[in-house]
């Protein structure tokens, strides 16, 4: 059961069970932080638009999901611990009502898993405005704007607040009926330093904020009776919105009746993260005028040419690894075959595994079809190596279904920093890629998960498959180079100033 918060009602305080990861081997999957949606559309049954929009970003974040509806006059947000389908019901869409909504899926980056923490985040200005925000990112000056945020009385540090909630926080505050949102807007961004998509609404506009790097994508959609705004096309594909064009870096977007008007409040220089193609974005959205399959099939071809091994057939680790497999398959002439199944329903639970069911391991997700690969020589494709936990269980298994050889080929270069812009990586002691012999890393990590050869695309590879300029992109968790600096207060941040000093700490917000 979801929790509501409004002008006119007390917090209900519900007691919640985290959904979290069934995490049975330890190996956590890069995580992606956030999804946003926004729609404005006068007429619509916007609560119903957002709930299925966030359905096309759940894989953005499992943690915790939420609407805010506004209608003119108020700003009603429903959210709670939980992926969308278990957070949201009939009853609880039918009680959000408005012209204009908000909608967030997350995962924990600045802030804990609490309820709190969940988006979209509201607070109301001193003058009675309400505001909502939702935020897919992460600050790298968090610290300097809570502190701003502490001497005005808005959050208490001890309390550990999360970007998303300091920065509506500060938005809410400067607003008034002599300073409008959009305003406070134009004066809070360009101080955030960082990867931000941000969307939010005083409960009358949608306004949707863009930093300007574009980190993470945003993209605009029309509807017949108006406007959406997602952290992804494939969520304006659900919705029926025809896409329209990205928000640009450094863009503040203002959509009401009057349509949609543009501000700059910063100019752009992109950075675009290279790892959305990669992994983080669904295979059916477009970043760039780059359909993510596309540019994964790409990669596939490319990994072919620089690692060419014998075998009898090439296999996905489902569902990531399919488009680099069929591409590898593609460049190299080998068929492609589909060697693994996976439960779709494993993943996210509120039930936690016993001690005996956690010793099964990676098969309470993948499970080897014995007929397809006993006595093949397989080509196992997947799309990074973070810990090495799952490949090296995953290949124990393979062997003990019939497979003669197992040769492991990666869509993305060994992942060796972590990332500071929206992205939970493991820290750099705990990546397989930092815990080898580092005179012959991919030997070592090879012997370490137990493959007969191992092999990753290079970054040059990887990028141009992508389409992008590599001035472009930022590629920080392959190559150490963070464009954007990295937070001063982070136990990661430094240990990665420590080990790359300057080039670290090197910003192009500077």
């Amino acid at each position: 059961m979801g929790r509501v918060a409004n002008i006119d009602s007390q917090e209900m305080k519900l007691q919640t069970t985290p959904a979290g990861p069934f995490d049975d081997l330890g190996e956590t999957s890069p995580r992606e932080e956030c999804g946003v949606f926004g729609v404005w559309a006068p007429g619509e049954d916007v609560s119903k638009l957002t709930y299925y929009g966030l359905y096309a970003l759940q894989h953005r974040g499992q943690e915790a999901a939420g609407i805010a509806v506004g209608n003119g006059e108020q700003i009603v947000v429903f959210k709670d611990l939980g992926l969308v389908s278990q957070v949201f019901d009939e009853q609880s869409l039918d009680s959000l009502n408005g012209h204009v909504a908000l909608g967030h899926t997350r995962y924990s980056t600045a802030g804990g898993a609490t309820w709190d923490n969940a988006q979209p985040m509201f607070r109301m200005s001193p003058d009675g405005i309400d505001v909502a925000l939702g935020h897919n990112g992460n600050l790298v000056n968090h610290r300097e704007l809570t502190q701003e945020a502490a001497r005005l009385g808005l959050v208490d540090p001890k309390n550990n607040p999360s970007d998303s909630d300091v920065m509506c926080a500060l938005l809410a505050h400067s607003t008034s009926e002599q300073h409008s949102i959009e305003e406070a807007a134009m004066d809070l961004f360009p101080r955030v330093r960082g990867a931000f998509c941000v969307t939010f609404t005083d409960g009358t506009n949608l306004y949707a904020v863009r930093d300007p790097h574009g980190v993470r994508p945003l993209s605009i959609g029309r509807l017949d009776s108006g406007y959406v705004v997602a952290s992804e096309t494939s969520a304006l594909d659900i919705v029926g919105a025809e896409f329209i064009r990205d928000v640009d870096p450094g863009e503040l977007v203002i959509i009401n009746g009057d349509g949609i008007r543009s501000r700059r409040f910063r100019q752009g220089t992109p950075k675009g993260c290279v790892f959305e193609y990669v992994y983080l974005a669904r295979p059916d959205s477009v970043i760039r005028k780059q359909l993510v399959n596309s540019t994964r099939v790409e990669i596939g071809r490319r990994l072919a040419q620089e690692a060419p091994v014998d075998g009898d057939m090439v296999i996905p680790v489902p569902e990531s690894g399919t488009p680099a497999a069929v591409g590898y398959a593609q460049g190299s002439g080998i068929p492609f075959a589909q060697g693994l199944t996976k439960n779709a329903y494993v993943g996210r639970t509120f039930i936690q595994p016993s001690q005996t069911i956690r010793q099964l391991g990676i098969r309470l997700k993948l499970n080897p079809l014995r007929e397809v690969i006993r006595g093949k020589r397989l080509i196992v494709v997947d799309d990074s190596i973070v810990r090495g936990n799952t490949q090296r269980a995953l290949i124990k298994m393979l062997r003990e279904a019939g497979a003669a050889e197992v040769h492991v080929r990666i869509a993305s270069p060994p992942v060796k920093w972590p990332c500071f812009y929206g992205i939970d990586f493991a820290s750099p002691k705990e990546l397989i890629a930092n815990n080898v012999d580092q005179e012959d890393p991919v030997a070592s990590i090879c012997e370490e998960i137990g493959a007969d050869s191992l092999a990753y695309v290079s970054q040059e590879a990887m990028i141009a498959a992508s389409g992008q300029p590599r001035e472009e992109l930022c590629a920080a968790c392959f190559d150490g180079h963070y464009p954007l600096g990295v937070p001063d207060d982070d136990d990661n941040a430094k240990v990665v100033k420590n080990l790359l000093g300057d080039m670290a700490t090197s910003s192009i917000d500077d």
